[in-house]
């Protein structure tokens, strides 16, 4: 099916988003993990591979639109050298995937491409409950200070 050239653009724009929050996510996952806090490290990999799976959605959609995925280009990575730092990152990541999310589905709707917009509002959905799991950790790390949230991650 022969899809929308400015939705398919916007398509690929979404998946650079997702490829380069792969890679983030995967980068502070290790660190986590190197610094010994086994909770936090699986936590941000099953983040990785929920955006791992966004990617692949988009993917088989750019296809299925008679599109060619762009997997080569990636956006801002930015790594945070200590677990306060990594989540603002990761917030502001998934901030700007919310609010790309919505002009894409604007737009889909607007090129009367129903089918994507259900896919773009499924995906969304997942990127407003990783912010909220931010969120939380944010709260947490503000709640109890740093060292001691940083106990509970241990293991």
């Amino acid at each position: 099916m022969k899809g929308d050239r400015k939705l398919i653009d916007v398509l690929n724009s979404l998946l650079a988003d997702e490829l380069s929050a792969i890679n983030q996510y995967m980068v502070h996952s290790e660190m986590c993990a190197n610094w010994g806090y086994g909770k936090l490290h699986t936590r941000i990999e099953k983040r990785a591979i929920e955006e791992m799976k966004h990617a692949e959605k988009l993917i088989a959609r750019i296809l299925f639109l008679e599109g060619e995925p762009n997997v080569s280009r990636l956006k801002e990575i930015n790594i945070g050298n200590n677990i306060e730092k990594q989540l603002t990152h990761d917030h502001a990541a998934e901030a700007g995937a919310v609010e790309a999310y919505n002009a894409a589905i604007v737009l889909a709707g607007e090129v009367r491409d129903f089918a994507t917009r259900e896919l773009l509002e499924h995906i969304l959905s997942d990127e407003d409950q990783h912010i909220d799991s931010i969120e939380e950790l944010q709260d947490q790390i503000g709640h109890m200070t740093l060292p001691i949230f940083l106990t509970t991650q241990v293991g």
